[in-house]
């Protein structure tokens, strides 16, 4: 994997450790030699992971929307900044830039970036490995949610399949580098 999109909080949350994690994982994606793709601001989870990657020298590509900038104070010390017009137009360039996803922390905003390239796997759009940065178990509701969309046959098993779990980065990483190889017995250990 030569770029991961990572999905974080426009916020730092309440618990230190969620900017810990944010940190960790910036330096993770540098010292691996991964570009980290992302939302583009200064702000909360998303500046703390992208200003970390760039002081471990790694490159770091924001994609943010025009209207934004001011809002979400857009991060002007990156390796490189798309500017678009909108939100949908911000998704598809990050999807197109990455060769996989990471989640921390965030909120509904985080939820929803989430949740379509995990439509997008379902469907076929990519195959792409999607992680799930578990700090302090702040996902498990979400992971119990979604097996039980799966247990009320509304979700497929085999859509798990691209959903990797981890509480530290380096872990996460290479599950999803594992996937990203072809190698089987990657995704999610999903306990029916």
């Amino acid at each position: 994997m030569r770029s991961i999109c990572v999905f974080a909080g426009s916020r730092p949350g309440i618990a230190a450790e969620y900017t810990e994690a944010a940190v960790s994982l910036g330096r993770a994606l540098a010292v691996e030699g991964i570009k980290l793709v992302y939302g583009g601001s200064r702000n909360g989870l998303m500046g703390c992971a992208a200003n970390e990657a760039l002081a471990a020298g790694g490159q770091v590509i924001g994609v943010m929307p025009t209207g934004l900038f001011k809002e979400e104070i857009v991060h002007r010390s990156l390796t490189e900044l798309f500017e678009v017009d909108g939100m949908h137009a911000r998704k598809a360039k990050m999807g197109e830039l990455a060769d996989g996803f990471i989640a921390l922390p965030g909120g509904v905003g985080t939820f929803e970036e989430l949740f379509e390239v995990l439509c997008w796997s379902q469907i076929g759009i990519h195959s792409k490995p999607v992680g799930l940065l578990n700090v302090g178990g702040y996902y498990n509701p979400l992971i119990s949610f979604i097996e039980h969309s799966v247990k009320e046959g509304f979700t497929g098993p085999a859509t798990l399949d691209s959903i990797h779990v981890a509480e530290e980065p380096l872990a996460l990483l290479e599950k999803m580098k594992l996937q990203a190889a072809g190698l089987s017995g990657a995704g999610w250990e999903w306990k029916g």
